[in-house]
C-alpha cells in the first residue's frame, strides 16, 4: 500500500510535464542524469571497496546510493513553485534518469546473486536486452495509450459523475503501472507515463485535483512502511559511524551533482542548490538493498546500516533544502527562469503584450464564452476557459482554443489555473444555479479577484451582485437598452443624452 504513494507522486509529476517539454529536457535527462549516476556510483563504490566490502557489494552500494529521492525532492520543488525553473527542471531530469536506472540495477543484482561472472560482454548483452524490452514496452504503452485513454475519459466524463472520474483516474494510473511491471520495468515509470498521456488532454487539471488527496495519504503509508523495516538497534551499535556516513554521503552526492549542473550550464548558485537537493539517498534504496540482502550480496548488518543511512539522509533533506536555497541566494546566481510551456499552459502566461496585470479565466465555454476567448485572443490577451461538458471541450481543443475540463466552482481547480494571479474571472454560464455557485466559491477563496458575470435577467443579476460579482451584464436587459439607445438617437437625441438615459434605466432596474 505504501508504494502506491510513490506511484501517484510520479503520476502527478507526469501531469506537470507535457511531452514537448519532456523532449526539450532530453539533454539533462540522458546527459546530466547519466553523468551524475555513473560518477557518484564510482566514487561511493570506491569508498565502499576501501572499507573492505567485496567488489560485487561495492558495485551494488555505489549504484543504489547514487539514487536520490523523487518522493521527497519533487514535493519540495512543487511547494516552492520551482519545478518549472532551470534548477527545478535540471533536478527533476536527473531524478527521472535515476528512476529509469532502477531497472538495470535490479537486473544486475539478479546476475550477481546467481554467481554470474561480471564480464563486459555478458553485461552488454544483458543491458541490451533490457533496453530493447524497455523501449518496446514504453512505446507500446504510449502508442496504445494515446488511442485509448483520451477517448475513454471523454466518453465517461459526459456523465459528470465525480466518482466515475476518480475511478477512471485510479484505473489508468494503476493499470499502466501494472503493464510496465509485467514487462519487468518499474511501476513508478508506468505511473509517470500515465501522467504523460493525460498531460496533453483537457482533463489534466481536473485529474490533478482528484488525485491529490490520495497522494498525500499513500506517501505517508510508504514512509511508515519504511520506518517499520528499519532496526533501530543498529543506531546504538554505530553511534559515530552513522552520522559520519550520512554527512559523507550527502557531501559526496551534493558536490558531484553540483559539478554536473555547473558543467551543464547552470549558474553557480543554481548548481549548488540543485546539487544539495540531490544529496540524500532515495526511496528505491529500500527496495534495492532489500533485494541485494536477500540474494546474499550484502550481509544483514551492512544492509540494515545502509537503510539507516538512507533514512537519516531523507530526514535531513528539508534542512539541506533550506540551506541550499540560502547559500544559492548568497552566491547571487539564483535566476529561476521558467522553461518553455505549450498548449493550455501558454495561455496562463501572466503578462500580455501590453503589460496587463494577469491572465483571464472564463468559466463556461458556450457561445458567449467562445466569443470572448476568440476576441480576447486576437487582442493578445492570455486567456483560458473552463468547461464541464467533455464533448464541447474536445471540439474546442481540436480548434486550438485554450480550454480545460472541470468545474469552475472548485477552488482546487482554480488554484491550478493560478487564479490568485488572474486579472479577472468572467462567468459566462447560461444556467443561474452553477453561475451563482461559482461566484460564491470565487468570492470566498479570492476576496480581491474581480468577477464579471453574465446573467439571464435583472433578478438573476441582483442575486449575482449579492454573492459578490463586481460587474453583471443581464442579457435581455442589455439588448433592450442597446436598442432603446439607438431608437432615441433616431428621434434626434444626442449620443450623450441617450447614453445617460440608458445608464439611469439600467441602475433603476438592477437596484430594484
Amino acid at each position: 500500500l505504501g508504494q502506491l504513494g510513490v506511484l501517484f507522486l510520479m503520476f502527478l509529476v507526469g501531469l506537470e510535464l507535457p511531452a514537448k517539454r519532456l523532449w526539450g529536457m532530453r539533454r539533462w535527462v540522458f546527459g546530466a542524469g547519466t553523468a551524475q549516476v555513473l560518477v557518484t556510483a564510482l566514487v561511493v563504490g570506491g569508498v565502499s571497496l576501501g572499507y573492505g566490502n567485496g567488489l560485487a557489494a561495492s558495485l551494488v552500494l555505489g549504484l543504489v546510493l547514487a539514487l536520490s529521492s523523487t518522493a521527497v525532492v519533487v514535493p519540495l520543488l512543487t511547494e516552492r513553485k520551482a519545478l518549472a525553473t532551470n534548477t527545478g527542471q535540471a533536478v527533476f531530469s536527473v531524478l527521472m534518469l535515476q528512476d529509469l536506472a532502477v531497472v538495470p540495477i535490479l537486473l544486475l543484482i539478479d546476475v550477481l546473486g546467481q554467481g554470474g561472472a561480471i564480464s563486459g560482454g555478458a553485461l552488454a548483452v544483458l543491458f541490451g536486452q533490457a533496453a530493447l524490452k524497455s523501449v518496446l514496452a514504453v512505446g507500446l504503452v504510449l502508442v496504445l495509450g494515446r488511442r485509448v485513454v483520451g477517448p475513454m475519459f471523454r466518453s465517461f466524463a459526459r456523465h459528470r459523475q465525480p466518482d466515475i472520474f476518480m475511478a477512471l483516474t485510479l484505473l489508468t494510473t494503476l493499470g499502466i503501472a501494472g503493464v510496465t511491471a509485467a514487462a519487468g520495468l518499474s511501476m513508478a515509470l508506468g505511473a509517470f507515463m500515465a501522467g504523460l498521456l493525460l498531460a496533453e488532454t483537457e482533463f489534466r487539471h481536473e485529474v490533478e485535483v482528484t488525485i491529490e488527496p490520495f497522494k498525500g495519504l499513500l506517501m505517508g503509508l510508504f514512509f511508515m512502511s519504511v520506518g517499520m523495516g528499519i532496526d533501530l538497534r543498529e543506531v546504538a551499535r554505530e553511534p559515530l559511524w552513522l552520522p559520519l556516513s550520512v554527512l559523507g554521503l550527502c557531501a559526496i552526492k551534493s558536490l558531484i551533482a553540483a559539478a554536473v549542473f555547473r558543467v551543464g550550464g547552470l549558474r553557480p548558485g543554481q548548481a549548488l542548490e540543485g546539487g544539495m537537493l540531490l544529496g540524500q539517498g532515495g526511496e528505491f534504496a529500500f527496495i534495492v538493498v532489500g533485494a541485494a540482502t536477500a540474494s546474499g550480496l550484502l550481509s544483514t548488518n551492512t544492509g540494515q546500516f545502509m537503510l539507516l543511512v538512507v533514512a537519516a539522509s531523507l530526514l535531513a533533506t528539508p534542512t539541506m533544502a533550506h540551506l541550499a536555497k540560502d547559500w544559492g541566494q548568497r552566491l547571487g546566481s539564483r535566476d529561476p527562469l521558467p522553461g518553455p510551456e505549450v498548449g493550455v499552459e501558454a495561455a496562463l502566461a501572466l503578462a500580455s503584450k501590453d503589460g496587463a496585470r494577469g491572465h483571464l479565466i472564463i468559466a463556461g465555454a458556450g457561445r458567449v464564452g467562445q466569443l470572448l476567448v476568440e476576441m480576447l485572443g486576437r487582442q493578445g490577451v492570455s486567456v483560458v476557459a473552463v468547461e464541464q461538458d467533455a464533448h464541447v471541450v474536445a471540439q474546442l481543443r481540436a480548434k486550438g482554443i485554450p480550454v480545460v475540463y472541470g468545474n469552475a466552482a472548485r477552488v482546487e481547480l482554480l488554484d491550478k489555473l493560478h487564479a490568485q494571479d488572474a486579472a479577472a474571472v468572467l462567468i459566462t454560464m447560461d444556467q443561474p444555479g452553477p453561475a451563482m455557485h461559482t461566484v460564491r466559491s470565487i468570492r470566498k477563496a479570492y476576496a480581491a479577484l474581480p468577477v464579471l458575470a453574465r446573467s439571464r435577467d435583472e433578478k438573476h443579476a441582483r442575486e449575482l451582485r449579492k454573492e459578490g460579482a463586481n460587474v453583471v451584464v443581464p442579457e435581455t436587459l442589455e439588448s433592450a437598452l442597446h436598442l432603446g439607445a439607438m431608437a432615441l438617437q433616431q428621434l434626434g437625441w444626442s449620443q450623450g443624452d441617450a447614453a445617460a438615459a440608458v445608464h439611469a434605466e439600467r441602475e433603476l432596474r438592477l437596484d430594484a
